[in-house]
């Protein structure tokens, strides 16, 4: 089977781009090759946050991966069958562990069994959605779909030292359409 080809310079060409398509890999069986990933920024390419997120996404898919190398802008994405079970992952940095979730949540949402994953970084850290923002927002959202996923924030990591850590346990969930039009409390 082919890879599908992914151009990651569109739109704002970030790392949004390549976390989406790794998850959707990894749940739809299918090859991708991202190229041009975060190619206009400052420092293109892969930073620690996004490659963990690869190696994240990989480990738990069981996929070949080509060109998770830190600054590689280009990535070659082949995933097996998706597993479930205990995992750790440490981003070595303060790297996002939130951007981390954002990948590889999907992908254990269809897994077979329930998973348990232990992340190390930043929980707290400039331009990225801070841990209280995972565990108060969006997962109550996304359990309107029917994800049966919780974040138990062990210790907060803040930019530049990191040292922050988060367990993400997820259940195999069956997603639901959902009718949002009622407003919450604040």
């Amino acid at each position: 089977m082919s890879a599908i080809e992914i151009d990651g310079s569109v739109l704002e060409g970030g790392g949004q781009i390549l976390r989406t398509a790794l998850a959707l890999s990894a749940i739809l069986g299918k090859p991708i090759r991202v190229f041009n990933i975060r190619a206009r920024r400052s420092n293109p390419g892969l930073q620690q946050q996004h490659l963990t997120g690869v190696l994240a996404a990989a480990r738990i898919a069981n996929a070949q991966v080509i060109g998770a190398v830190k600054g590689s802008t280009e990535l070659t994405f082949k995933p097996g069958r998706i597993g479930c079970g205990g995992f750790r992952f440490d981003i070595g940095t303060a790297g996002s562990v939130t951007l981390v979730i954002q990948t590889i949540l999907p992908i254990l949402v269809f897994a077979p069994c329930e998973s348990t994953v232990t992340i190390t970084g930043g929980t707290d850290v400039p331009w990225s959605p801070p841990i209280d923002y995972v565990r108060f927002v969006m997962l109550p959202m996304l359990g309107l779909f029917g994800v049966k996923a919780e974040v138990r924030l062990v210790r907060r990591g803040h930019y530049p030292r990191g040292g922050g850590e988060v367990v993400l346990t997820v259940r195999p969930s069956e997603l639901r359409a959902v009718n949002a039009v009622e407003f919450g409390n604040l």
